[in-house]
C-alpha cells in the first residue's frame, strides 16, 4: 500500500527537514504537484488574479509548462542523476534554497508589474540554470557519458523560459506561442530520453518473466530528430519542423508496441506510463499535422495538440512518474491504494474532458470546469496521500533502525 504507516502499525516517524531536503524529489515533487492543483484553480475559477505584464493565457501556458511539469522534471533528474553517478548533486542548503527561487517566481508573477515580474524571471532563471549546472558536474564527476545531453536540455528549458517572459513583457502575442512552442519541445525531448529508459526497466521490474527491449537506437534517432525539430522550429522552418515531428511521434509508437502494452495492462503503475507516452506520441503527431495545416477544424487550433502533449502526454507521465518514484525512492512497496488508483482515474478524465472542450458547442464551458475539477482532485488525492511519505524517513531505514534498537535492547537484557 502507498502509506506513510510502516507496516507494524507502529506510530509514523516524526518529519525531518534533513531527509525532505536529502533529495530533489522530496520537495520539488510537493511544490510542483500543489501549483499545478493551485494555479489550473485561479485560471479557471479566479482568471482576475492574474495581473499584469502577464496576460492570462500567456501566464497558464507557462506556469503549466515552467512552472509545473518542467519542474517535476527536474526533480526526478536531481533524483535520478545521484543514480546514474553514484553522486547526489544537490541536498541540503542549496536545494532549499532552489525551492525557495521556485517560490519567490511563482509569487512574483502574482504580484504584477514589471519590477516583480522581472524579479520572477531572474529566480526562475538561476532555478534552471544552477540546477543544470548541477547536473553537468555529477554526469562529469561519474563519467556518464550517455546522460551529458541531460543538463543540456535543462539548460535549454531555462533558456525557452526566458525567451518566452521576454515575449510576455513585450506583449507580443504571436512570439509568445511561438516560444512556447520551442519551449514544450525541449520538455518533449526530454520527457522521451527519461521516458524511453525508466517505462520498460519500470516494466520488467514489476511484471516477472517480461522481456522487452530498452530500443536504445531508436531512441537515438528521436532525440536527434527532436533536436532537428526544435532548431527548424527556432529557424520558423515549418515543413521541416513538422516532418521531424511526425518521425519522433512515429518512432514512439513503434516503441510502445515493442514494450508489449498488453501485457501490463493489469499494473496500473505501468498502464498509466504507457498511457502517457502514448498521449505525448499522438501529440507530437497532431503538432505537425496542425503545422502541415492537416486534421480538420480540431487539429487547426494550437489548443489541440498544446493538450494533447501538455495533458494527455506530460501530465498523465507525471501522476505515474510521481507515485512510482516516491514509493521507490522512500523505500516502501511499489503497490497503490484505492485513493491513488481514483487520482489516475481522475487524470484521465480531465484529459478526455479537456480535450472534449475543444469542440465549438454550448457544453464547452461545463466541460472545461469538470476537468479542472477532475485535475484538481486528481491532484488533491496524490498531495494527501504523498506529503507525509515525502517529509519523513524511507521507511526501510525506519525498519532497520528499530531492528538494530530490538538487537541492541536484547543484547543488553542479556547482559
Amino acid at each position: 500500500m502507498a502509506s506513510a504507516k510502516p507496516s507494524t502499525g507502529s506510530p509514523l516517524p516524526s518529519p525531518d527537514l534533513s531527509v525532505f531536503l536529502s533529495l530533489g524529489f522530496r520537495p520539488l515533487y510537493i511544490c510542483g504537484c500543489a501549483w499545478a492543483l493551485i494555479s489550473v484553480a485561479i485560471w479557471i475559477f479566479a482568471p482576475a488574479l492574474v495581473p499584469a505584464p502577464f496576460f492570462a493565457v500567456a501566464w497558464h501556458a507557462h506556469e503549466m509548462l515552467w512552472g509545473f511539469i518542467a519542474t517535476i522534471a527536474v526533480g526526478f533528474l536531481l533524483t535520478a542523476s545521484a543514480t546514474w553517478t553514484g553522486f547526489n548533486p544537490m541536498k541540503g542548503a542549496p536545494l532549499a534554497i532552489i525551492a525557495l527561487m521556485w517560490i519567490g517566481a511563482r509569487i512574483a508573477y502574482l504580484v504584477g508589474g514589471d519590477a516583480a515580474f522581472v524579479v520572477g524571471l531572474i529566480l526562475e532563471s538561476l532555478f534552471f540554470g544552477y540546477s543544470a549546472l548541477k547536473l553537468m558536474q555529477v554526469m562529469l564527476k561519474g563519467k556518464s557519458v550517455r546522460n551529458y545531453g541531460v543538463p543540456v536540455l535543462v539548460l535549454g528549458l531555462g533558456a525557452s523560459n526566458i525567451l518566452f517572459l521576454l515575449a510576455t513583457l513585450k506583449g507580443d502575442y504571436l512570439l509568445v506561442i511561438e516560444r512556447f512552442n520551442t519551449g514544450m519541445l525541449f520538455m518533449a525531448v526530454l520527457t522521451i530520453l527519461i521516458a524511453r529508459r525508466v517505462v520498460p526497466f519500470f516494466a520488467t521490474r514489476m511484471v516477472p518473466g517480461l522481456d522487452i527491449p530498452m530500443l536504445a537506437n531508436s531512441g537515438r534517432v528521436q532525440l536527434v530528430v527532436g533536436g532537428l525539430a526544435i532548431a527548424a522550429g527556432l529557424a520558423r522552418l515549418d515543413i521541416v519542423m513538422a516532418v521531424a515531428l511526425a518521425v519522433v511521434g512515429l518512432i514512439g509508437l513503434y516503441q510502445l508496441w515493442r514494450w508489449k502494452p498488453l501485457a501490463i495492462l493489469h499494473k496500473p503503475m505501468l498502464w498509466i506510463l504507457y498511457l502517457g507516452y502514448l498521449g505525448l506520441a499522438l501529440g507530437l503527431l497532431a503538432a505537425a499535422a496542425h503545422l502541415l495545416g492537416l486534421g480538420g477544424v480540431f487539429l487547426a487550433r494550437d489548443a489541440a495538440h498544446v493538450h494533447i502533449i501538455g495533458m494527455g502526454g506530460f501530465a498523465v507521465l507525471i501522476i505515474g512518474m510521481v507515485t512510482r518514484t516516491a514509493l521507490g525512492h522512500t523505500g516502501r512497496p511499489l503497490a497503490l491504494d484505492g485513493s491513488m488508483l481514483a487520482s489516475y482515474w481522475l487524470m484521465v478524465a480531465a484529459v478526455v474532458l479537456r480535450l472534449a472542450a475543444l469542440w465549438p458547442s454550448s457544453f464547452a464551458g461545463p466541460l472545461l470546469h469538470a476537468a479542472a475539477t477532475a485535475w484538481v482532485v486528481s491532484l488533491a488525492l496524490y498531495l494527501y496521500r504523498y506529503v507525509p511519505i515525502l517529509i519523513r524517513p524511507r521507511a526501510d531505514a525506519v525498519t532497520q533502525s528499530r531492528a538494530s534498537g530490538s538487537v541492541v535492547a536484547g543484547a543488553a537484557a542479556r547482559r
